[in-house]
Parts: structure tokens; C-alpha cells; sequence
């Protein structure tokens, strides 16, 4: 029996959609797509490398499946994203490359000639060790002949992965299952798919392509995709009939599913992208309503610190009327279980750039006596939060982190909420800056003392 790669790119797509999302709420969707048996999943591309580096390496080195992250066709950034891969169980570079005539001429202004020459390039300047994968964007509207030469031109380079993408729409599972055949005899590169479900076709065309030697199908909870529920119900069925097996969990899927459609809004209408940060207090919530909700943010808080919380909450609300989930935290960090400090920052010295890798100085005071920590990281953020470890010699695991805006201009200060969870437990710290990067290490500081006063 085959085995089929299942591949799924919920984050990614999300990501496309502009939803968004928390970073516990995308930590929990890959700890929960693992638990439901996917070999592999997809992150979106790094844009904000002080951001995004951080919640795409906590994502690989928090699961164990295999981890993709895409690369830009220009390649300046396969130092950062090898970066974040590197803690990974599993790791796969994407190269994305349109391969319709139309989108290869109207984006990159290339023609298919000069096309496989910028892949062939890519692929060939990426370190080895590392699994390539070709992902040919709009695959159904390419023409044939230049697809199956671009297959096998990257196989020859060192990429081992080649996915057609159905991205308009429009292919038949016939149709798809022979255009596979084809680039499957032109070497021996693995084949996946990614259908569309725009025909709601998807699970037919699994069929078909499977039938015709695909060695994966890439699916996703949200959007015009093959969800992954339909197709362990697919391979359960005719999985003896076609050959194949796929290590999904339909229990564990049907979970997930329920969890990420209760997030991302209805299965029916996927554009509209509600997250639980869309969810609003106003001045009718009791103290019972902010307290379920704390609770349900992760926090054990006692009735002195859910007083004070709701007692902040009822000041701020009646100020502006409605209070966001967020805001909510942030108020949680700011006045609930406020401690003497055991560590004060002092000071900190972060250097970054595009060409160098970040490093960071970190001054702290711990009964009058000055420590120093020195590390590099993902991004300046990145490195002060692993100076701050070296300092206090235990890592904790990062479950959330949020910065936003407090007053607007170039002046703005900056506010930042880290969530740190420590023997189960959470624990938000908050810090405020006119620098980023300083309102970070406030609020990890600031979390750090709470778990040493609560642990002595």
C-alpha cells in the first residue's frame, strides 16, 4: 500500500484571506493539525521577520511534523527562513513561482525561458540538506510541455517536491489526474496536488490523481480547498480499492475542524474571517462575564486579582464604551498579580539588520548585583528574549505576544503583552516603550517575575 503525504495550509491561507490571528491561536492549530495525523504543514511566508521568524521557529520546534515555509523568488530571505527551519523535527524550503503564461508575464514580466532559468538559479544556491519544493502556482492554466520541463529541469537542480496548484479553478479530475501522469513520467520528481474545490470536485480529483501516482494532496480547513476531513473519509473508503493509506485521525480531525471553523467564522462563507479577537465587552458585562472569559484566555487568577481586573475593565469601558479580548489582556497583565520585582531591566543594546544576524545585549539587576546576557536570535525580539534566558538560566515557553500602537504618530509609544506558561500555568506581562523591542523585554521581564514570586 502507498503511503500518501497529507500536507495542509490552513495557516497560509489564512494568512492569504488577511485573517487574523493570534500567536497561541496559530501555535494551537499546529499542535491540533499534528494530533490529527497531517505529515506536513504550511506556514506563510516570513514578511515581518521581527514577527513572523519568531511564531514560524516556535511552530517548528513545537511539532513534529514536517514544516514548510516559502521562500521569495528572489532568495534573499532563505537565510532567515533556514533560520526558523532549524529547530524543526522536519523541514522543507518552498520555492513559489507562477507558471501560467499570463501570471508569469503580468508579475514577474519573465518569459517561461527566462522562468526555469530564475528557478534553476533559486534552487541551485540553497544549501544542501535542505528538501526543496517547487510549488507551481496556477499549474491548470500553464502550458503542458513547459510545466513537465520545468518538473524536470528542477529535479535535476536538487528540488524533490514539484505541487500543481489548481488556482483558478477550473480543472476536471480527469484532467488533473493526466497532467500529473505527465510530469510523473518525466522523471522521477514526488508529484503533489493542491485541488481546488471551487467545482466541488476536490475529493473526486484526490481520487483521480492518486489513480494516476501523486505522492501527496495538500489540503486546508478554510477556503475553496479540500478539507481534510473529506478526504480521510475518501482515502477510509477507497483507500483498499486505489492502493493507498494516510495516517489521518478522523476523530482528531473532525475536532480541529469544528475549532478552526468556530474561529475563522462558517464553513459556508469563508470570506467572512472572524476571530476571537473580534469579540467585544461592554458596559453590561458582569464580573462573572470577564471573569469566564480570563478564564478562558488560560488565566488561574484568584478573587482579589479578578476584582481588580474587573474593577480596570469597568474604567476603561466607560470610557470608550466597548473593551476588545485583547485589551481585555492587556488590562489582565497590566493589574492582575502585580509583584515585587526580582529582576530589573537596566538596560539593552540590540543590533540588526538585513545582513547581519541580530544580537542583543541585556543588562539585568537581581538583588544588586548586575547580570548580563549576550545572544543572537530570529530578529532583534528574537535574540533579547534568549539574552533574558541566559540571564535567569531557564527557558520558559513563549505561548503569546502582542505589540500595538498606544498613541499614533512617529513618536507612538508601543504597548506589548507576552504570555509565558510555566508547569501549566500563564502567566502576561506588559511592558510600554517608546522603542518595540524595549516594550518586549519590559513585558518578558515583567512575566518572568510573576512566575518567580508565585514558585517561591
Amino acid at each position: 500500500m502507498k503511503k500518501i503525504i497529507v500536507s495542509d495550509v490552513t495557516l497560509r491561507v489564512a494568512k492569504e484571506q488577511e485573517t487574523q490571528l493570534s500567536f497561541r491561536e496559530k501555535l494551537a492549530i499546529s499542535k491540533s493539525l499534528e494530533k490529527a495525523g497531517l505529515d506536513g504543514i504550511e506556514l506563510a511566508p516570513i514578511d515581518c521577520p521581527k514577527e513572523d521568524s519568531i511564531i514560524s521557529r516556535t511552530i517548528a520546534e513545537g511539532v513534529a511534523n514536517t514544516i514548510s515555509i516559502p521562500l521569495s523568488l528572489d532568495g534573499e530571505d532563505i537565510s532567515c527562513v533556514s533560520q526558523c527551519l532549524k529547530g524543526a523535527t522536519s523541514s522543507r524550503v518552498q520555492i513559489v513561482v507562477p507558471t501560467s503564461t499570463a501570471q508569469m508575464e503580468y508579475i514577474y514580466h519573465l518569459k517561461a525561458p527566462k522562468m526555469l532559468d530564475r528557478v534553476v538559479g533559486l534552487i541551485s544556491s540553497i544549501p544542501t540538506g535542505i528538501e526543496i519544493e517547487l510549488v507551481a502556482r496556477d499549474a491548470t492554466r500553464a502550458e503542458e510541455d513547459f510545466l513537465v520541463q520545468l518538473s524536470a529541469k528542477a529535479y535535476e537542480s536538487g528540488a524533490s517536491i514539484i505541487t500543481l496548484c489548481d488556482d483558478a479553478g477550473v480543472y476536471f479530475p480527469d484532467e488533473f489526474a493526466s497532467l500529473v501522469g505527465k510530469v510523473k513520467s518525466a522523471s522521477d520528481i514526488k508529484v503533489f496536488v493542491e485541488p481546488s474545490n471551487a467545482l466541488c470536485l476536490a475529493s473526486a480529483t484526490a481520487i483521480e490523481v492518486i489513480k494516476a501516482g501523486a505522492d501527496g494532496i495538500k489540503t486546508s480547513i478554510i477556503g475553496e480547498y479540500l478539507s481534510p476531513e473529506i478526504l480521510s473519509d475518501v482515502i477510509r473508503v477507497k483507500g483498499d480499492e486505489i492502493g493507498v493509506v494516510a495516517g489521518l485521525d478522523k476523530t482528531c480531525i473532525h475536532k480541529v475542524v469544528s475549532d478552526v471553523i468556530e474561529t475563522f467564522g462558517t464553513a459556508d462563507d469563508t470570506d467572512v474571517s472572524i476571530s476571537k479577537d473580534g469579540v467585544e465587552f461592554g458596559t453590561d458585562a458582569t464580573i462573572s462575564d470577564i471573569s469566564k472569559e480570563v478564564e478562558a484566555l488560560g488565566y488561574e487568577l484568584g478573587v482579589e486579582d479578578v476584582g481588580k481586573v474587573y474593577e480596570e475593565f469597568r474604567r476603561v469601558v466607560d470610557k470608550k464604551a466597548r473593551v476588545s479580548v485583547r485589551e481585555l489582556e492587556a488590562i489582565v497583565a497590566s493589574t492582575a498579580m502585580q509583584v515585587p520585582s526580582t529582576y530589573h531591566l537596566t538596560s539593552y543594546v540590540v543590533n540588526s539588520g538585513n545582513i547581519i544576524t541580530a544580537t542583543a545585549n541585556v543588562m539585568l539587576t537581581k538583588d544588586g548585583e548586575t547580570l548580563t546576557g549576550v545572544s543572537t536570535g530570529d530578529g532583534p525580539i528574537d535574540a533579547a528574549f534568549h539574552a533574558i534566558e541566559q540571564i535567569i538560566g531557564h527557558h520558559y515557553e513563549l505561548d503569546d505576544f502582542n505589540v500595538q500602537a498606544v498613541t499614533k504618530g512617529r513618536e507612538a509609544v508601543g504597548s506589548a503583552v507576552i504570555r509565558l506558561r510555566a508547569d501549566g500555568k500563564l502567566y502576561a506581562g506588559n511592558g510600554v516603550s517608546t522603542d518595540i523591542v524595549g516594550a518586549c523585554i519590559r513585558a518578558y521581564v515583567n512575566a518572568i517575575n510573576k512566575i518567580i514570586y508565585e514558585n517561591n
